[in-house]
Order: C-alpha cells, then sequence, then structure tokens
C-alpha cells in the first residue's frame, strides 16, 4: 500500500480508537495515538501537529492497533514502558511497571535528601523502574537490585546497568547476606495478589508474569512477610523501609510490622488515586 492509498493519520487513529474501545480498552484514544507515536518516532506533540494535516497514517498501524485490541499490553508492542524520567526497555516476561508505584520512588528520595552517599536495594526489581529511578534522580546513591526471575532478570540488566545499578539475580527472602546491616534504605514491591485473586485486565491476567503478581499464600501475604524479613536483616538501624502493596492489605501490612517490635513509625501512604498504596517503617534500633 502506498502513502496515497493509506488513510490520513487523523482518520486512521479516530478509527483505532472507536476499534480498541469496542475491544475495551481503558485508555482507547491515547492507545491510538501513542501506537502511531511510536511508528512516526515523532512525539505526541508533533503527532497531533501531523494529525490537523493531510499526513498520511504510518504504514503497518492498523496491524499494531489489531494487536492492542487482543489486550495485547501496550508496553509489549512498543517494547517501552515510561515511568518518571526512564524510558524502560519491557515486553514478554517482566512485570509492566504502573504509574501507581512512582509515588512510592518518591517517599524514598525523600528520604534520601541531605544523605551524601546513601544505600539503596530494591527487592524484587522486575524491570529496574524503582531502582533505576532512584540511581538516576538521586546522584551518589550506591543502587543494589535483586530479582529471581530468569526473564525480568534480563530486562533488568538491560536498563539498570547503563544507570550504574549493582544487579543480583536471586530470591529475596535470603539475598545479599554478605550486606547486612548496610543499608539506608530497602524498598520493594513484591507479588502480593492473593492465590484466588485472578486480576480483571486481560492485559495483567494473561500477559503480566504469575511470579510477579502472586504473592503466595491465600493471602498473598507470604513475599511481602519475607521482603519485610529482609529489610530488617539488610537495614542498618534507624534505616527505612517502604513496600508497595494492594489497597486492601494496607492494615495487614502495618499490623504486621508492629507485631515483630522491630519496626517504628509505621506508616501508610497513598497514590496519587489517594488509595492506600505504600507502608514505610523505620528499622528500631536493637536492644
Amino acid at each position: 500500500m502506498t502513502a496515497g492509498d493509506r488513510p490520513s493519520l487523523a482518520e486512521a487513529v479516530r478509527e483505532a480508537t472507536a476499534v480498541l474501545a469496542a475491544a475495551g480498552v481503558p485508555s482507547p484514544r491515547v492507545d491510538a495515538e501513542l501506537l502511531a507515536e511510536h511508528l512516526l518516532g515523532v512525539g505526541l506533540g508533533r503527532l497531533r501537529a501531523l494529525m490537523l494535516g493531510d499526513s498520511p497514517a504510518p504504514e503497518g498501524y492498523a496491524d499494531l492497533v489489531a494487536e492492542r485490541a487482543q489486550r495485547i499490553p501496550l508496553q509489549h508492542i512498543t517494547g517501552v514502558a515510561h515511568f518518571r524520567y526512564l524510558e524502560l526497555s519491557v515486553g514478554p516476561g517482566v512485570f509492566i511497571p504502573r504509574p501507581e508505584t512512582e509515588s512510592v520512588v518518591q517517599l524514598v528520595i525523600d528520604r534520601l535528601q541531605g544523605m551524601p552517599h546513601p544505600k539503596v536495594v530494591d527487592l524484587g526489581t522486575g524491570s529496574g523502574a524503582i531502582a533505576g529511578s532512584i540511581a538516576h534522580e538521586v546522584p551518589g546513591a550506591e543502587v543494589y537490585a535483586v530479582e529471581y526471575s530468569e526473564f525480568a532478570h534480563a530486562w533488568a540488566a538491560k536498563n539498570l546497568l547503563p544507570l550504574g545499578v549493582h544487579l543480583v539475580r536471586g530470591d529475596l527472602r535470603d539475598a545479599l547476606p554478605e550486606h547486612d546491616g548496610t543499608f539506608d534504605v530497602v524498598v520493594s514491591n513484591p507479588p502480593y495478589i492473593p492465590a484466588e485473586a485472578i486480576p480483571n485486565e486481560p492485559e495483567v491476567a494473561l500477559h503480566d508474569p504469575p511470579v510477579a503478581l502472586y504473592g503466595g499464600g491465600a493471602d498473598g501475604m507470604e513475599l511481602p512477610t519475607a521482603a519485610a524479613a529482609s529489610a530488617a536483616r539488610l537495614l542498618v538501624p534507624g534505616g527505612y523501609f517502604v513496600m508497595e502493596h494492594a489497597e486492601v492489605q494496607s492494615q495487614w501490612i502495618a499490623a504486621m510490622l508492629d507485631r515483630t517490635g522491630l519496626w517504628s513509625e509505621v506508616r501508610t501512604h497513598l497514590d496519587l488515586n489517594g488509595k492506600d498504596r505504600a507502608t514505610s517503617a523505620v528499622l528500631a534500633p536493637s536492644v
């Protein structure tokens, strides 16, 4: 098909929006524009300017729209996930970072203010979104990241090694024993979905790796509990721990941290949607 045979860019985006809306895609217009922008490589501002004229739709656009209509994640089609100031490489086998997690990163960055050379570890890094953002936004930080999945580790390596992050393939339950008691901050977004809670969105249920979703046990709390135990082992006294979780798990996690007697200043934090998204605590000095 020649450029003259293809519909105009504006017409193609309108048609794509209708197709994606009919398929139940949550943000059909935005996704239609992002797929066109991906093929043209021009940025959204330039794309919208081109749509005011008679520019033709990019070749292959209908094929990408058809993939998205099958509820294949947008990020798997484009190979890119945007997170804070980073453009991360993603694809099958790695959890797609969510905008809600950006607020967890901000909690860490706020905590690190005034520390000249803080040492931070991200347990269960996935694509490397949290660890990479900290390394990028906190000059002088020594950042480690731990990932168990072979596939996710490969994506994390691509994203984190250029940023100077120390990436370790290992289990968040027993990783980095040689660094016990040396980290200023431990952050984690562990798997936390209960075993029977199948996500509603096809993009999550069919394409996010199960190892990144299900936290273990009927309540999904095995890995979050393990992350807290590892944090207590890895932190310096007075060190800071923050963990992402589901909205409905905040009270359980706060109570779990309180019960151990190891933590003080246990607090729940809201995301930009006003939902309980993370819980933080400070490691009490050993008696």
